[in-house]
C-alpha cells in the first residue's frame, strides 16, 4: 500500500464523518429543546404552546445554515469554515474574530458535552454525583486518547453509539406520538400566574434554543479530514446532519407541546419524554445510558474541528507552527492536547456543572455563522456565476437571522457569563496578531524566501568540555577534530583535595593518551560546572579572532527512557547556561549511543586494570 493510500485510509467517509463531526449538533437535542422550555415556562401553559413555532423557526435557520455550509464546503475545500471565508472576503481582522470565536466555542462544546454526559449518568445513578469532576476528567482523557490514536479510528468507534442514539430518539418520538396518555405523568412546574407571551420572550426562547445549532459548522471546518472526493463526502455529511437534527427537534417539540412538559432540576426534559413514551423500565434506562454516552462523545466534534482550524491559523502564521504538524496517524497532536487541557480547566472551574457553562455556549459559533454568511454573500457577488443572486440571498438572510440571534444571546446572557466571551475574543485576536508580527520580524531578519549570499568558510574553534577519560571523551574529541581547525578540551577543577587528586590523575592520563588536543583547566571555588566554562567562552569571544566558536558537548543517550534518571543532565544544564551567557557561540550536543558505536580495536588492558564505575560528573 502506497503512502497516499495509507493516508486516505485514515480519513473520514460520510458515515464516519457524521459520527466524528456531527455529534455536537445531534446531541444538542438533549438540551436545545429544554433551553426553549426554560424560557417559555415563565408564561405558563400559554407560553409552552409556542414551543413548536419557536422550534420551527430554529429549524428554518438550520436549513439555511446547512444550505450555506454546503456552499462553503464547495467554495473552500481546504477547510476553515468561517475563518477561511472571512479571510478571503472580509479581511484579516474579521477572520481572526471568527477564528477566536470558533476556538472558544470548540473548547466550550468539549466541556459541555462531557459535563452533560456525566450529568445524565449521575441522574440515573445518584450515588456517583460526588464524583462528578473526576468522572468528567476521566471521560475527557478517554476522548483525547482516542483522537490522538487517529481521527478515522476514533470516528469508527463512534458509529455504533451514533446510530443507537438516533434510534433511541426515534423511539422516544414515535412512542410519544402514538400514546394518548403518558405512561408516567411528567412533573408540573408552571408559575401561579401566567404572563403574556411577548416578542422579547419569544426572541429569548429562540436564542436559547439556537444552542441546538452548534456544531453545524464543524463539517465545513474539517473538509480536509474527509476521503476523496472530499467535497462530496463533506456535503453529504452536512445534508444528513441537517435532516436528522431537524426531524428530531420538531418531533421533540411536538411531544413537549402535547404533554405540557416543563423543566425539572432533577430530571431532564428528554428523560421525561422517554418516561412518557416507554415508561421507567429497562428501555428507559437504556435510552438514558445511550444519551449519556452520546453527550460525552459529542466533545469529539471539537476534537475533529479545532485541530484543523488551528493548523490553518498556524499555516497563516497566526499560531505557533507546531499546530500545523501532524503525527503518524494524520493527527494534529498539539491542537488535540491544547483543546483537552483548556476543556479540563473549564470542567474543574465549573465543578462539572453544565448549567454554569451553558451561558457561555453558542455565542462564539453565532459570530462565526454571521461572518461566514456575510463573507459568502461577497463571494457569490464576486463570482457572479449562474444563480449567484439566489445563493447570495440565502446567505444574506442567514446572516441577518444569525446576527439577530447573536444580539439576543449577548443581551440575555451577558450578566450570566457571556461577558467572558466578549473579553476573550479580542484577547485571542491580539494574541494571533502578536504571533503573526513575531513571525514577520523573524522572516524579515532571516530574509526567508530570498537567495542569500554565497556561503563562506570561516575558521572555527571547537571547545569540548570533558570530565574524565572514557569512550565518551574519545568520541567527542574525534567529532570535534572533524569539525574545526582547532580543538581545545576544557575541564573544571574544584578547590577540594579529592577533586585536585582526580584532576591530576586526568592530566596524567591525557598526556599518556596524547590526542594532540590541549587540555585547559578551569578552576572554580564552588561546585558548579557552567559558570567557569561560560566565563572562559566569553573571554574567547572578546579576545580571540575566531569567527566561529563551537562548543561540542558529548553526552550519553540512554538506551531506555527510564534510564534518563541515571544521568545528571550535564549537557542540558551546560547548553542552557552557554546560550544565556554568550552571544555567538554555537552549541552542538553529541548524543553517544554505546550500543550503535563500534570502537576501533585496542590493545588489551593490563591484567591489574579494573574497570571503574562512572563518576557523578561523567554522565
Amino acid at each position: 500500500m502506497s503512502d497516499t493510500d495509507e493516508e486516505e485510509r485514515h480519513r473520514l467517509t460520510t458515515m464516519s464523518g457524521l459520527a466524528a463531526l456531527s455529534l455536537d449538533a445531534l446531541s444538542s437535542v438533549t438540551y436545545g429543546p429544554e433551553a426553549i422550555v426554560v424560557v417559555l415556562v415563565a408564561a405558563g401553559t400559554v407560553g409552552l404552546g409556542y414551543t413548536l413555532p419557536v422550534t420551527l423557526a430554529i429549524v428554518i435557520l438550520l436549513a439555511v445554515l446547512v444550505v450555506s455550509y454546503r456552499q462553503v464546503i464547495a467554495a473552500f475545500p481546504n477547510g476553515g469554515g468561517a475563518y477561511a471565508v472571512a479571510r478571503r472576503h472580509l479581511g484579516r481582522t474579521p477572520a481572526l474574530v471568527a477564528a477566536a470565536s470558533l476556538i472558544i466555542d470548540y473548547v466550550l462544546n468539549a466541556a459541555v458535552g462531557v459535563s452533560a454526559g456525566v450529568a445524565a449518568l449521575t441522574s440515573a445513578f445518584p450515588g456517583l454525583f460526588k464524583y462528578t469532576v473526576p468522572l468528567c476528567l476521566l471521560v475527557l482523557a478517554a476522548i483525547t486518547a482516542a483522537n490522538l490514536w487517529g481521527v478515522a479510528e476514533s470516528a469508527r468507534l463512534l458509529i455504533a453509539p451514533t446510530l443507537l442514539f438516533i434510534a433511541a430518539i426515534a423511539l422516544v418520538i414515535l412512542s410519544g406520538l402514538l400514546r394518548s396518555h403518558p405512561v408516567v405523568e411528567p412533573p408540573r412546574h408552571l408559575p401561579g400566574v401566567a404572563e403574556a407571551v411577548g416578542v422579547l420572550l419569544l426572541l429569548k426562547a429562540f436564542a436559547s434554543g439556537c444552542s441546538a445549532l452548534t456544531g453545524v459548522e464543524a463539517i465545513a471546518n474539517a473538509v480536509p479530514a474527509f476521503r476523496k472526493p472530499r467535497v462530496r463526502h463533506a456535503q453529504h455529511t452536512e445534508a444528513w446532519l441537517g435532516a436528522l437534527l431537524g426531524v428530531m427537534l420538531i418531533g421533540l417539540a411536538v411531544l413537549i407541546r402535547k404533554f405540557h412538559v416543563t423543566p425539572d432540576p432533577r430530571e431532564t426534559v428528554l428523560a421525561q419524554l422517554a418516561a412518557i413514551g416507554v415508561g421507567k423500565d429497562v428501555v428507559f434506562y437504556a435510552i438514558q445510558l445511550i444519551t449519556t454516552v452520546l453527550l460525552a462523545l459529542a466533545a469529539n466534534t471539537s476534537f475533529g474541528g479545532l485541530p484543523v482550524l488551528t493548523s490553518l491559523l498556524a499555516k497563516d502564521n497566526f499560531l505557533p507552527h507546531l499546530f500545523f504538524l501532524k503525527a503518524d496517524r494524520q493527527v494534529h497532536r498539539y491542537g488535540v492536547v491544547v483543546l483537552a487541557v483548556f476543556a479540563g480547566i473549564l470542567l474543574v472551574a465549573a465543578d462539572g456543572n453544565t448549567q454554569r457553562l451553558v451561558p457561555l455556549f453558542a455565542i462564539g459559533v453565532f459570530v462565526g455563522f454571521t461572518l461566514s454568511q456575510a463573507g459568502m454573500v461577497l463571494h457569490w457577488r464576486e463570482e457572479h456565476g449562474p444563480g449567484w443572486a439566489t445563493r447570495a440571498t440565502i446567505n444574506g438572510v442567514g446572516a441577518v437571522l444569525t446576527l439577530a440571534a447573536l444580539a439576543v444571546e449577548l443581551i440575555s446572557k451577558f450578566t450570566e457569563g457571556a461577558w467572558l466571551v466578549v473579553l476573550m475574543v479580542p484577547l485571542l485576536v491580539l494574541m494571533f496578531s502578536r504571533v503573526h508580527a513575531t513571525y514577520s520580524r523573524i522572516g524579515a531578519l532571516l530574509q526567508i524566501g530570498t537567495i542569500p549570499p554565497a556561503p563562506q568558510r570561516a575558521g572555527s574553534l571547537v571547545v569540548v568540555p570533558v570530565a574524565g577519560m572514557s569512550l565518551l571523551t574519545r568520541e567527542g574529541i574525534s567529532v570535534a577534530l572533524s569539525l574545526g581547525r582547532k580543538v581545545i578540551a576544557v575541564t573544571v577543577c574544584y578547590s577540594e583535595a579529592e577533586d585536585e587528586e582526580q584532576h591530576e590523575h586526568l592530566q596524567r592520563q591525557w598526556e599518556e593518551w596524547h590526542p594532540e588536543v590541549p587540555l585547559v583547566t578551569l578552576h572554580a571555588t564552588h561546585r558548579s560546572l557552567a559558570p567557569p566554562i561560560v566565563t572562559y567562552l566569553h573571554g574567547l569571544e572578546v579576545t580571540d579572532g575566531y569567527e566561529r566558536i563551537v562548543v561540542l558537548i558529548p553526552e550519553v543517550a540512554p538506551a531506555r527512557p527510564w534510564q534518563r534518571i541515571l544521568h545528571n543532565q550535564r549537557g542540558f544544564v551546560l547548553a542552557r547556561a552557554i546560550q544565556k551567557g554568550t552571544v555567538n557561540v554555537v552549541i552542538c550536543r553529541l548524543h553517544f549511543q554505546r550500543a550503535t558505536w563500534t570502537p576501533p580495536p585496542t590493545p588489551p588492558p593490563p591484567s591489574d586494570s579494573v574497570p571503574q564505575p562512572p563518576l557523578p560528573g561523567e554522565l
